[in-house]
């Protein structure tokens, strides 16, 4: 949770053209949902606003204050400019300390398995119930030493206090598979090519080394009697 307070304005303005002048001023426009109220629509800092959702990660969670009443908010969606990064709009939803609020969560795996292991991250994120104002940033898995084999359910995963595990316990978060050496790569990328019917000329040398094995093979064959 970002501890630092982000003092927004009410915004009275809808429309393309008013976010636009929103975003020129460096401010991002944005409305937050929640506990039965009207949505509250408010322009943020964009600066601040973005340092805090940096810090806070995926779930975090802002201390707003609108005309000098603080909103605790859940970030739910970021809407960013895919070239510039500039943030374009926020959804926040209306959460109270204490409260327990479902998120996803990253997963973030970390350590080194064994040198003829292959760790393939099966889940990318988890379902928890937690507490508003402690929400996990991302749930850490170590591999360190795994060998081939190894699997890591959901329930085998570490949670912070006061987070409870909403994704199937069952589910497969983390496989450990034997890594594929360089041989066995080109043989199953051969045998895809030749089941999909795909053919490959032959490099030039190879083409002139048989060219030149007929012609010398031509030339030793005794020349038929007249």
């Amino acid at each position: 949770m970002s501890e630092d307070l982000i003092k927004a304005e009410p915004r009275t303005e809808f429309g393309k053209g008013a976010a636009r002048r929103i975003r020129r001023d460096a401010k991002v426009p944005a409305v937050i949902y929640g506990h039965g109220n009207d949505p509250i629509h408010v322009t943020l800092p964009g600066h601040d606003t973005m340092l805090a959702i940096k810090h806070g990660g995926a779930n975090a969670v802002l201390n707003i204050e609108i005309e000098g009443k603080v909103q605790l908010a859940l970030t739910k969606q970021v809407q960013a400019d895919p070239i510039k990064g500039f943030l374009e709009h926020i959804d926040f939803v209306a959460v109270r300390k204490g409260e327990k609020v479902t998120v996803d969560v990253p997963i973030h795996v970390t350590g080194e398995a064994a040198s003829d292991a292959l760790v393939v991250t099966e889940q990318n994120v988890i379902s928890l119930e937690a507490e508003a104002t402690h929400i996990p940033e991302h749930i850490e898995v170590s591999v360190e030493g795994a060998e081939v084999g190894t699997q890591i359910l959901a329930s085998d995963l570490t949670l912070p206090s006061g987070s409870t595990l909403l994704t199937d316990p069952e589910s497969l978060i983390v496989n450990v598979s034997h890594a594929p050496t360089a041989e066995e790569v080109e043989s199953e990328l051969a045998e895809a090519e030749a089941e999909a019917g795909i053919e490959h000329e032959a490099p030039q040398a190879e083409i002139e080394a048989e060219a030149a094995a007929e012609a010398e093979a031509a030339a030793e064959e005794p020349a038929e009697s007249e």
